[in-house]
């Protein structure tokens, strides 16, 4: 079952990039789970066009461990661009402009740093991906797409999705089955945005709570009202662009 599925996506993939008529793939490699995996479809898809770029930015050294391994275990191309730096002067910036227009807000700081590290880490993919004419390829599972976890324009700036309909439990079977390492099968799930952030602690509710309310399941009574009320705030994530229309429609 895993192996039919994966060579399902693995044909998906081929045949986007034939679409789109592009060369091959690129995706962002983290040291998390849904990137290892995804880093392991593209090379399977695209052995000799497929890459996996590394963007530290104040980074766990743990993680830039975890994804130097899937590299290795994937086989997949790879490039680093350290993004410290850029992310520094260009935060500090525009905190200081901010800051002279007394429109600072202490309270949104750490969460607009993180959205920034995001972001610049989407428009470094795309501007390799010019070059190497690939596709971008997202990371975000079925959990993270409906509760709207990912940063708009960040890593939700993306071409195609293919882990998109898969829960993390499902993800996390196509990781053991591709060969992705076990630590990185088994570590605590974290967007790496700030230290010591996971995301269960930053969402309130877990994973596997996530993945029982898609498929129907009873939750409990808390855990529903958190994913449904960040799923509701979320949906201008999810949904085109909103637009004016003369003709009032």
């Amino acid at each position: 079952m895993v192996k039919k599925t994966i060579e399902n996506i693995v044909q998906w993939l081929q045949q986007s990039a034939h679409e789109a008529g592009v060369n091959g793939l690129i995706v962002g490699v983290s040291g998390g789970v849904d990137s290892a995996v995804v880093a392991h479809l593209i090379q399977r898809a695209f052995p000799d066009h497929s890459l996996g770029v590394m963007m530290p930015l104040n980074s766990n050294p743990d993680d830039m461990k975890h994804a130097a391994k899937v590299i290795e275990s994937s086989g997949i191309n790879e490039l680093t661009v350290d993004l410290t730096e850029t992310h520094q002067l260009m935060y500090t910036t525009i905190c200081e402009q901010l800051k002279q227009q007394n429109a600072f807000n202490e309270n949104n700081d750490q969460l607009a740093g993180a959205n920034l590290r995001a972001r610049l880490r989407m428009s470094t993919l795309y501007t390799i991906a010019a070059h190497y004419h690939y596709l971008v390829v997202g990371t975000d599972n079925a959990a993270e797409w409906y509760t709207g976890y990912f940063t708009k324009y960040g890593d939700g700036g993306v071409d195609i999705l293919p882990l998109v309909e898969f829960t993390k439990h499902e993800v996390r079977e196509l990781g053991r089955y591709l060969g992705v390492p076990d630590e990185i099968l088994s570590k605590k799930p974290s967007a790496g945005l700030w230290e010591g952030q996971t995301d269960e602690s930053e969402m309130g509710t877990t994973y596997d709570k996530i993945d029982a309310y898609l498929k129907g399941e009873k939750i409990p009574e808390s855990d529903k009202e958190i994913i449904e009320k960040m799923h509701g705030r979320t949906a201008h994530k999810r949904d085109p662009l909103k637009q004016f229309h003369r003709s009032g429609k």
